[in-house]
């Protein structure tokens, strides 16, 4: 209908999903916004507005929203949430009865929840679930804290991470981080590129099965029954009702994001599946689980200043191994459309193009699948009809010899842009004639998908979960790295400046403890309460590579972490790498030799996140000019130059660099002329003639003659300056003897100074 088309096409509510990875599908589908049609707008909404109200508590995400001018009016819906038949949010409570906790769960508004007493998620519980305090720690009317008797509560929490959104909730150490870096790091999640082999999290918060099942990317048996085949693309499961499900799977498919979405089986035949049971893996998970990074084995120190200022460390290996690296399809389109000069056609017979340029294209103009292409080659092949002009008799004979087929066409082909190199893994072709269904006046489309293999290398941004991004600053070789005692080199060198100022702790603790799961702990001799209550769960031993789950407010603290440290099961050699403060004795890769101080060595969840140099990095010798300033474009989609500014200017004015200003605003800029004659000097291997005018003074006057005012430009000896609009008029000009000025008095030659 009208109404869906208009919604679904100009609304401002209605987006493009961010299938970047899971995390960042799931939270697109749970956003919620105060901008758009009868909401607020940008400029207008206040600090107020904004701002964190006690009744987002359980329902909007207090973390979760973006940095920049939509901060605070774009927000997340909380884990537990939801939104009730009249558009209100609602969130769950137990009911507490007489002091004692039910398990009875009634979903409040925000207005309902005023009403009551309600108490924290970990207040601590009795057997019977009673309260075990004499006084128990509450909310009332507007938000306020207060101490009351257990028999005043009417509600309680359901959990500690009910305030929290989905991408905050899978922090692990939240409550130790910073709210600002929190921020970051629960948006960066939504950043993470799928990588090769993804990893699920050593240390987690226990969302990432919820959060992976929850996003759809893992596939799920709907009824229970025996898987009966299992292949790349399909996985047919026979369930006990005597039904047949076939399960099929997304194959290296391009995501909104250009990421690549592929899904693998993880189970084998005759396994037997429960409703719910994961079948296959999609991009970001691993087991069922989400996985957004690697485990990293981290150092915090400084390095020879290379890790200043947030920039990271790398070891060759991560390269090598391909630990992280990503793929990315890109998607090429092309149509032939009717023109007024007849119609465009897609064909491999294009003028002017040598054979070495279509050795990959068929017979149809198209390029094969499995070609390698790069910047600048064809992948489809297009002829456009020229104008038809007046054809000279040596045309006029090719036209009769050959027929039509010596008609003036021009090639449109379209190419790989400039930076951009892959493999074809596909190709559509929509046809009008074979009954698709293709916009007015479109014949044909082609679509292209290139697919690219990027490895890490200087330059990608990283990040941790807790708002800890760098960039690569640069590779080492693995035998220059810091190592271990037992000489295992570390994968990552951080630099512990970033930690301090910025208060995100949690990067810390999650270190240490990601160590602890690598390499496992045995506290069966410990008798401390901490260690007691590991016991009970059957964790008095554990060997090792272990998936540790640490939720978020509720989590383990740094006297669990101390113990399990210094109660670490030692390598194979009987070492104990790390001691009880987290800190390993290390040595300089290069020199042998060890570091004077201990140092914190553990292993961290590491992201790599969508700013990737390739598609950044840019070079520009000659391009495209605008039409009117007839400066180079700006940007990288351009083809463009790098904007040299007013600012700019005045830096070189005042170190007196003035010969290389003329040159940045004359010849490397807008003086038409002088460029050419430039360019043909570096050819030629000549002195660099003298720079012209820049149009954009000639520009300035003819806006000022616009205004009626008479400007002349005169030159240092008083003669008038004629400002010719290009060389071609004053070439003529001095060839015929025809003056071209108009300027009453002068010779019929152009007897003026030439610009």
């Amino acid at each position: 209908s009208a109404a869906l088309k208009e919604f679904f096409g100009t609304s401002q509510l209605s987006q493009f999903m961010d299938q970047t990875n899971p995390v960042a599908g799931l939270t697109h589908k749970r956003r919620l916004s105060a901008l758009g049609p009868g909401g607020l707008s940008r400029d207008r909404a206040g600090m107020e507005v904004r701002d964190v109200h006690h009744s987002h508590y359980g329902r909007m995400c207090p973390i979760e929203t973006p940095e920049g001018p939509n901060i605070g009016l774009i927000g997340s819906l909380a884990s537990f949430a939801r939104v009730n038949a009249f558009g209100f949010i609602e969130t769950p409570y137990r009911k507490v009865v007489d002091g004692r906790v039910t398990d009875q769960v009634d979903y409040l508004t925000a207005d309902e929840e005023d009403r009551y007493v309600i108490a924290q998620a970990n207040a601590a519980l009795d057997a019977d679930g009673t309260f075990s305090e004499a006084r128990v720690l509450v909310r009332k009317k507007h938000g306020d804290a207060d101490e009351v008797a257990p028999e005043d509560v009417q509600y309680m929490d359901v959990s500690p991470r009910q305030m929290v959104s989905v991408a905050t909730a899978l922090i692990p150490f939240l409550e130790h981080d910073d709210a600002s870096r929190a921020l970051m790091g629960a948006n960066m999640q939504r950043q993470a590129v799928p990588l090769i082999r993804n990893e699920a999290p050593f240390v987690g918060t226990g969302m990432e099965y919820r959060g992976a099942v929850d996003a759809g990317d893992v596939t799920v048996a709907e009824k229970a029954g025996v898987v009966t085949s299992v292949s790349a693309d399909i996985i047919d499961v026979a369930a006990d009702d005597g039904t047949y499900r076939s399960y099929r799977l997304a194959k290296f498919t391009r995501s909104n994001q250009a990421t690549c979405i592929n899904q693998r089986p993880l189970v084998t035949e005759g396994d037997r599946v429960e409703v719910g049971s994961p079948l296959a893996d999609g991009a970001c998970t691993d087991n069922g689980e989400m996985a957004l990074g690697r485990n990293l084995l981290v150092a915090f120190m400084p390095w020879e200043g290379h890790n200043y200022e947030d920039a990271i460390i790398l070891s060759q290996r991560l390269v090598q191994d391909d630990v992280l690296t990503s793929i990315h399809i890109e998607e090429h389109e092309i149509d032939a459309r009717d023109t007024k000069l007849g119609a465009e056609e897609i064909t491999r017979d294009i003028p002017n193009i040598g054979e070495d340029m279509l050795a990959n294209l068929d017979e149809r103009g198209i390029i094969r699948i499995g070609a390698e292409v790069g910047t600048g080659d064809i992948l489809v092949g297009k002829v456009t009809p020229k104008g038809e002009t007046e054809l000279t008799p040596e045309e006029r004979l090719l036209r009769a010899i050959f027929g039509e087929k010596a008609r003036e066409v021009r090639d449109t082909s379209m190419k790989v842009p400039h930076g951009e190199t892959g493999t074809v893994i596909g190709v559509r072709v929509f046809d009008r004639e074979e009954g698709d269904e293709l916009p007015p006046g479109v014949n044909q489309l082609v679509r292209v998908y290139v697919a690219q293999k990027r490895k890490i290398s200087d330059g990608d941004k990283l990040a941790g979960r807790h708002g800890n991004k760098g960039v690569i600053s640069k590779i080492l070789p693995v035998e220059d790295m810091p190592f271990l005692e037992d000489g295992t080199p570390v994968d990552i060198v951080l630099n512990p400046l970033g930690v301090p100022s910025r208060m995100n702790v949690g990067q810390v603790l999650e270190t240490h403890l990601g160590w602890v799961a690598k390499t496992g702990w045995d506290i069966a001799d410990v008798a401390e309460p901490w260690a007691d209550r590991l016991k009970d769960v059957g964790l008095g031993r554990v060997e090792g590579d272990a998936r540790l789950a640490t939720p978020v407010f509720d989590g383990a603290n740094e006297h669990e972490i101390a113990g399990l440290l210094e109660h670490g099961l030692p390598q194979r050699d009987g070492l104990q790498l790390v001691d009880a403060g987290g800190k390993a004795k290390l040595f300089d890769g290069r020199s042998g030799e060890p570091y004077p101080e201990r140092v914190g060595v553990g292993y961290i969840y590491m992201l790599k996140l969508h700013h990737l140099v390739d598609d950044k990095i840019h070079a520009r010798s000659t391009g495209p000019y605008s039409m009117i300033t007839q400066q180079p474009l700006g940007g990288k989609a351009q083809f463009g130059g790098q904007r040299f500014g007013e600012m700019e200017v005045w830096a070189l004015e005042a170190y007196g660099a003035a010969w290389a200003l003329q040159e940045l605003l004359t010849i490397k800029s807008d003086d038409v002329p002088g460029r050419v004659k430039v360019y043909e000097a570096i050819v030629k291997g000549e002195n660099i003639p003298e720079p012209g005018i820049p149009e954009s003074f000639k520009v300035l006057v003819k806006e000022m003659k616009s205004l009626c005012l008479n400007v002349e430009v005169l030159s240092s000896d008083g003669q008038v300056v004629e400002l010719r609009d290009s060389e071609d008029d004053f070439r003529s000009a001095e060839e015929f003897g025809i003056d071209l000025s108009r300027r009453p008095g002068a010779d019929s030659f152009a007897a003026l100074d030439e610009v």
